[in-house]
């Protein structure tokens, strides 16, 4: 059976598993990365939720949340969401996703977003998404 609950400190290291098969090896390995883990661990600015089944991390899903004056409070975004290759086909995306919807409401917020590749798109309007428009970014660092 399959339990999503927030992550704890002792799913770091399985977290940043997930993540390389995700984004690659180098966030592994990355301490700035690892400490905000540990501050969305704290709640105030994000969240982290797991999918276990029998005591080992499938899947994991985190998430920010933001204040806007257009809202009139917060809004959330879907940051990161991986599940385990040997693990797909359980739904467990889906789960967490919608987890992660019944956290934004229950906080307040009045919206949550994400920015999906053209290949993931019909999973997320699946879960009741809609395409909005394209995202422009300007690197800082």
């Amino acid at each position: 059976m399959i339990e999503v609950r927030p992550a704890s400190p002792h799913d770091e290291d399985r977290l940043f598993e997930l993540l390389t098969q995700l984004i690659g090896e180098s966030i592994a390995r990355s301490e700035p990365s690892r400490a905000v883990f540990r501050s969305l661990l704290e709640g105030a600015r994000g969240g982290v939720l797991v999918a276990v089944e029998e005591g080992t991390v499938l899947g994991v899903i985190t998430v920010s949340y933001n204040p806007a004056i257009r809202y009139g409070g917060d809004y959330a975004q879907v940051e990161e969401l991986v599940i385990d290759e040997a693990a797909r086909g359980k739904q467990l995306g889906a789960t967490l996703v919608r987890s992660a919807i019944d956290a934004a409401r229950q906080r307040g917020c009045k919206e949550i977003g994400l920015y999906a590749r053209e290949a993931n798109r019909p999973f997320y309007e699946m879960l009741g998404f809609e395409f909005v428009g394209a995202e422009l970014r300007l690197k800082l660092s």
